[in-house]
């Protein structure tokens, strides 16, 4: 559990970022330096990177996310400056590839994760005393 002011959360995703095409292009070296862009940016953020895994077409990240972030702005974020650094950095190595400046498919999945199943929350629901 983490806190903030006036609150208390766990708030985890999983997210999945997919290459343009689903061209295998990730190596050792780009996954690590996506990595180390990512840890940066979800520092900033507030966020922090718990893990972090793939296969050279695509990158599991597991985030704990801070409640102030939106997650579709934090993914917009994550998708459009690694994509314009990882370009940059491995330029020659991509360029066969992509010709133009891509590398995440539009696309991505993510989903909450964590905390009790929720078969168990609505059983707990289930036994509140309710309104009278």
């Amino acid at each position: 559990m983490k806190t903030l002011f006036h609150s208390v959360y766990s708030l985890n995703i999983h997210l999945v970022l997919v290459t343009k095409y689903r061209r295998k292009c990730i190596t050792q070296d780009i996954a690590e330096f996506l990595k180390s862009q990512f840890e940066r940016l979800l520092l900033d953020a507030e966020c922090e990177l718990m893990e972090f895994n793939g296969e050279p077409d695509h990158l599991h990240l597991l985030i704990s996310v801070n409640p102030k972030v939106q997650p579709s702005k934090l993914v917009n974020t994550l998708k459009t400056v690694t994509s314009r650094l990882v370009r940059k950095q491995f330029e020659k190595e991509l360029s066969q590839y992509y010709w133009k400046p891509v590398f995440w498919s539009r696309s991505y999945c993510v989903v909450s994760c964590g905390g009790a199943p929720l078969s168990i929350i609505k059983q707990y629901l289930e036994q509140q005393q309710g309104f009278e």
